[in-house]
């Protein structure tokens, strides 16, 4: 083998990356939808007594919790649904993408708009978990008692949403965290 001479250079597979970016898409796409879904469709009602004096009798009311009652969950519920919505275009624009566009712009744009839905999620997650924790716990400083001894469907079907988009959230900072590994790696 003396003499021969390869002008072969070994360059990592943009398919590679490709299959992982769109994985990870997939992967956000059905996590916020799920969790979008599991809270569109959570809605309990229970009757709950309450006394006002120990001389009157008890009163039976009937009480409903949906997420439309706090502007939190309305927040965590319109958040997914457009992390979801842009999880779809950008597996479509990105499996669509042809070697014609300037790949590094089109990296560029969707690294930032991550970035941005990331952000989104993991704030509304921040809300909702923390209306969340007064739901669960109370706050006595201001006299808010507990509900989910009340509604516990409810902050069960909560909690499983609210981990659902954690996961999302979770998928979009690794697709951030690839695009910046990718750009670090860049030969200048």
């Amino acid at each position: 083998m003396d003499g021969v001479r390869s002008d072969v250079k070994v360059v990592e597979s943009p398919r590679r990356v490709r299959i992982s970016d769109a994985f990870l898409r997939l992967f956000a796409l059905a996590f916020t939808l799920v969790a979008a879904v599991v809270v569109g469709v959570s809605k309990e009602t229970e009757i709950v007594p309450i006394t006002i004096t120990p001389s009157l009798p008890t009163l039976h009311l009937q009480f409903t919790a949906k997420w439309q009652y706090m502007s939190a969950f309305v927040y965590f519920l319109v958040s997914n649904a457009i992390a979801c919505s842009y999880a779809a275009a950008s597996l479509v624009y990105s499996l669509a993408v042809s070697s014609s566009f300037n790949q590094d712009a089109v990296v560029l744009v969707l690294s930032i708009l991550d970035l941005v839905i990331m952000a989104l999620l993991f704030s509304a997650n921040g809300a909702a978990a923390a209306i969340g924790v007064i739901g669960r716990d109370g706050n006595s400083h201001v006299q808010w008692r507990k509900v989910c001894d009340m509604f516990g469907g409810f902050c069960h079907h909560f909690t499983a949403a609210l981990v659902l988009s954690l996961i999302g959230s979770s998928a979009f900072l690794l697709l951030v965290a690839f695009a910046v590994l990718g750009l670090h790696k860049k030969p200048k």
